[in-house]
């Protein structure tokens, strides 16, 4: 582990490699899984903010359970995710014209349509951050719909970190980034 500001990075983000492959796993981690993508309580709001900006670009099931549920959830543990259609795809989730899950989010703040991104959750995959009484963990979650990623990043050599250059910024600031880089290297 890695000591950075209030966070302690796993070592695993040093040391593995990872480069997303969509045209290999389809934007799989959109619909894998038990639930929709992590929320902070900052992107509550946030989400509120832009379902109207996104409905054009999803499918029908989607704005209908948008409609009916809403853009987020508070699950049994009382952890916020976005909605899902059917307890599988992340209802954010739409399907390019080559077959591809992208977010709806992030296409329309590509499109200038909103300022937010998309949640930092999905931003930072395959990064988890886990809230600890004094920092935050950074780990890396090894799933096996990412293997195309793992298969790219060791082709390419881009380490965890340095893929996950922008949201890691993003959400800790280039001054935090700076250090890790540093620390990295020394390692």
């Amino acid at each position: 582990m890695i000591e950075v500001g209030k966070t302690l990075v796993s070592d695993d983000l040093i040391e593995e490699q990872f480069v997303c492959d969509l045209n290999k796993c389809k934007g799989a981690c959109c619909v894998e899984g038990d639930l929709g993508a992590p929320l902070t309580e900052e992107e509550v709001d946030l989400i509120d903010d832009v379902i109207d900006k996104v409905k054009p670009y999803l499918s029908k099931d989607a704005v209908d359970v948008l409609d009916k549920e809403g853009g987020y959830l508070l699950d049994e543990d009382g952890d916020l995710s976005t909605t899902t259609i059917i307890g599988r795809e992340c209802a954010f989730a739409f399907y390019d014209e080559n077959k591809i899950l992208k977010c709806s989010i992030e296409q329309a703040h590509k499109d200038g349509k909103t300022d937010f991104k998309k949640p930092i959750s999905c931003h930072l995959y395959p990064i988890r951050v886990s809230k600890l009484p004094d920092f935050e963990a950074l780990n890396y979650d090894r799933w096996q719909i990412c293997s195309p990623a793992c298969d790219l990043g060791k082709e390419l050599k881009v380490p965890v970190y340095k893929f996950l250059r922008e949201p890691l910024i993003r959400k800790y600031g280039g001054h935090w980034y700076k250090e890790l880089e540093e620390k990295a290297q020394n390692k």
